[in-house]
């Protein structure tokens, strides 16, 4: 195996396949990123326990002088194309036992492992898939990934849940103490589907959207799914388990009903936050809305170890109803409040023991709800 290609085009393409590398494994091998260099192309994998990544590079930069493959140890090489800065990089297997990599005056070896030991990497058989723009699941991460639960007590609760009917795609995440729903039209007459991604994973995936422009093609099974790009397959196993039905936990009577301009609500929950006291079980900062008589919002904290804090608030709307007090976590509202695109945002509030509400006028499809936290 020999090749050379620009150094550029080769670590834009390092840094989208070092998202399946794995952090720990008990696989040795799944350390390296598997090289097979033909003669017009090379082709790219990496693969963990939750999901794998195949990625093609044809550029014209590319010069195959010998074809064949390699497993190559993942971080160490890219640390090295990330410091060298010749332009033309070239690789030379030896013995198939070690690999030189060449760059104008910096010459590095690094010992390989049996290529032969690499697994090979089952992708979906390619059916009838949902297509949708990079932008939109991109959007769709961003909107509902952060409210999917970090602990395992619950495993089905660490993902996001994506279910297809009547044409209708509902995206869902909670992890029991708040939840993010959005809804998007399909347009494709797709057969239904309901499955859930693991949250870390769709992390991955949004670093790679970051890079990428075009449609992605979506193919499923009961296992896994595939996100397929022009040179890129992303593909990731589900969580096994039943999604909980979480349209009953969403109150549909609102006696308090407030409008705040977004920006100017975050950043008044932002600096009560930083004197809260945080809750036993969550360890979240723990804060206070109250509504007064006048309809002026007042966002308060009081820590006996720290301190107080309060901020006064002018709804930039008419507000519905009258007194209301509630706490709830400042990490969850301002979470909620960043993945809005509206500058305008309407809580809805059920009561002070029950879920809020949180909508926004550019983000008709959008559902943010909140728990609070009881009152002593």
């Amino acid at each position: 195996m020999i090749f050379s290609i620009n150094r550029n085009v080769l670590l834009d393409n390092l840094l989208v396949i070092q998202r399946g590398l794995p952090n720990k494994t008990p696989l040795p091998i799944l350390n390296a990123i598997k090289f097979v260099v033909n003669e017009d192309h090379l082709i790219l994998t990496a693969s963990n326990s939750d999901l794998a990544i195949e990625l093609t590079i044809e550029d014209k930069s590319l010069r195959v002088k010998q074809t064949g493959k390699a497993a190559i140890p993942g971080r160490f090489l890219i640390e090295i194309i990330r410091k060298l800065e010749a332009t033309m990089i070239e690789f030379a297997v030896v013995e198939e036992k070690s690999v030189v990599i060449k760059a104008e005056r910096s010459d590095f070896k690094l010992n390989l492992p049996d290529v032969l030991d690499y697994p090979e990497v089952d992708f979906l058989d390619l059916k009838q898939p949902l297509v949708l723009d990079s932008e939109i699941i991109k959007t769709i991460i961003k909107e509902t990934n952060y409210a999917a639960a970090n602990t395992e007590k619950r495993p089905i609760l660490t993902g996001v849940n994506f279910l297809h009917e009547n044409n209708q795609l509902y995206i869902t995440a909670t992890d029991s103490y708040r939840l993010s729903k959005k809804e998007i039209k399909l347009r494709d007459n797709l057969d239904p589907f309901n499955f859930v991604i693991p949250r870390k994973s769709l992390e991955e995936l949004s670093k790679i959207l970051d890079l990428v422009s075009d449609n992605v093609e979506i193919y499923v099974n009961p296992n896994k799914v595939l996100f397929k790009f022009p040179n890129i397959m992303f593909q990731t196993r589900l969580l096994e388990g039943k999604y909980p039905d979480t349209s009953r936990i969403v109150p549909t009577n609102f006696p308090v009903i407030i409008p705040f301009n977004k920006e100017e609500l975050l950043a008044a929950v932002e600096r009560v936050s930083l004197l809260s006291p945080r809750d036993r079980d969550t360890n979240y900062n723990i804060i206070k809305l109250t509504l007064r008589s006048d309809h002026v919002v007042e966002i308060s904290s009081t820590n006996p170890e720290v301190g107080d804090a309060l901020e006064e608030i002018t709804p930039n709307g008419r507000v519905v109803g009258s007194s209301l007090q509630i706490a709830f976590s400042s990490r969850y509202l301002i979470e909620a409040l960043k993945s809005f695109a509206s500058s305008d945002i309407t809580i809805s509030f059920a009561g002070e023991v029950r879920p809020f509400v949180l909508n926004g006028p550019l983000d008709i499809d959008l559902l943010h709800l909140i728990l609070p936290v009881r009152i002593d």
